[in-house]
């Protein structure tokens, strides 16, 4: 989905967004294995998905191209690396399936929430299990640096952690894991990318809510981003970027949610 660049755009002398209009250039931190949510395709430097379509509209209010990847670093951004790259600089802002936890925001901001899912379970085609209850003391597997692990041993699964999804999907396949567990969405994709031989089961026993994430040395920034994603979800486009990249998975459109209150 294509963002045009804003052509009036103004901010307050000193804040970081005045700073990235005037550098014309920002560098957003995106999943690359997720596909549907943030996917890179080997070889191309200009990642497809949900959450890099709404990066898309934050990076665009500066005035800056979204689809010009000599402006606009995507930078591939795994779940246990996300607050040491806001933390570092290396990124500016963070759409990767973040969600928004206490324990993340005594660290980084999140601003939003932009979607909210639930945890559920991939599992292949013939298995028979159908929720959390199926698989006590067998090992599933998720990301290190996820929330998802904790919610997966407090439903009495053994949690395996592996640095990106694409691996344990792998672990799903080959029959080394029982089931892979994270937001809802993201196995939709990976569901829809194995048609006929992975499914998705279970009730949500979580609730995600997924937010945008930038450096707490910049607090001005959380306004503007929930600024620019309510003006996105009026204009229809947060629901149009959803259809493009998870629609043909089968799952509903979530509704936007009540974004949370910044800190004056």
């Amino acid at each position: 989905m294509e963002v045009e660049a804003s052509e009036d755009a103004s901010f307050e002398a000193g804040t970081r967004m005045a700073e990235l209009a005037e550098a014309g250039t920002i560098n957003v931190g995106v999943k690359y294995d997720q596909p549907g949510l943030g996917f890179n395709e080997t070889g191309s430097d200009m990642p497809t998905g949900f959450d890099v379509d709404i990066a898309k509209i934050p990076v665009a209010s500066p005035g800056i191209d979204p689809e010009d990847t000599s402006k606009v670093k995507y930078v591939e951004t795994i779940s246990d690396n996300r607050e040491p790259f806001l933390v570092d600089g290396k990124v500016d802002l963070v759409l990767a399936s973040y969600s928004i936890t206490d324990e993340r925001r005594a660290v980084v901001g999140q601003a939003g929430p932009y979607m909210i899912t639930g945890q559920q379970l991939l599992v292949p085609e013939d298995s028979e299990a159908a929720g959390p209850e199926d698989l006590q003391g067998k090992e599933v597997c998720s990301v290190t640096g996820s929330t998802s692990l904790d919610n997966a041993k407090a439903q009495g699964m053994k949690p395996v952690g592996f640095d990106t999804y694409s691996q344990c999907v792998d672990k799903v396949l080959d029959g080394t894991v029982e089931a892979m567990t994270t937001d809802g969405t993201i196995l939709a994709g990976y569901a829809a990318q194995n048609e006929g031989t992975l499914k998705v089961v279970g009730e949500p026993f979580s609730e995600e809510r997924i937010g945008v994430g930038y450096s707490q040395d910049y607090p001005e920034m959380c306004q503007w981003i929930n600024d620019t994603l309510e003006a996105a979800n009026e204009a229809g486009t947060r629901a149009e970027a959803f259809e493009a990249n998870l629609g043909a998975s089968g799952v509903e459109t979530p509704e936007f949610p009540e974004l949370d209150a910044c800190e004056s």
